[in-house]
């Protein structure tokens, strides 16, 4: 596929407008990872958590003729041994744009967007069996951690443990 000239896509910030699109892309994404049952978020989440008193996450979006056709998810992490970091939450493309050039102008904004904030680096995570995406890092250099195993505890299991041991 050929890339899209540069002028017909407009890379920029997301508002609290986009977050129905924002939040569609997410879908999108959770199915080509066969894990949409997991997706909890709303748009009402999403108000508060990224617009709110306190925000927890930032976007970028791409668009193409007013439709916004994908979007980098991310936020900010402290590393004890590196110091203020970004980590890149999600990078979307809606499925008919892939390998057109939009995933690497929404990477090259968040990679912009650590050297204009004095950013340490920045780091995400992609899924062992998802070589389109692992081809599409290493063009980056992009340095694979093997060794780290990612951990998770739902809000549910931390409540029933806190409530076994009170």
């Amino acid at each position: 596929m050929s890339a899209i000239p540069n002028t017909a896509v407009e890379i920029r910030e997301g508002t609290i407008a986009d977050l129905p699109q924002i939040l569609e892309l997410i879908h999108e994404l959770a199915r080509y990872e066969k894990m949409e049952h997991e997706v909890e978020n709303n748009v009402q989440m999403m108000e508060s958590d990224g617009f709110g008193v306190r925000p927890v996450f930032g976007s970028f979006v791409a668009i193409i003729d007013g439709k916004i056709i994908g979007a980098a998810i991310y936020y900010f992490r402290y590393s004890t041994w590196k110091g203020k970091r970004l980590y890149l939450e999600d990078l979307i493309v809606h499925e008919p744009m892939r390998g057109k050039g939009i995933g690497k102008k929404l990477f090259e904004r968040v990679m912009r967007k650590v050297i204009e904030d004095d950013f340490t680096g920045m780091m995400w995570q992609v899924l062992d069996w998802n070589s389109p995406a692992i081809e599409f890092y290493k063009t980056f250099s992009t340095r694979f951690d093997p060794e780290w195993i990612n951990c998770h505890l739902e809000s549910e299991q931390i409540k029933s443990y806190l409530n076994r041991k009170s």
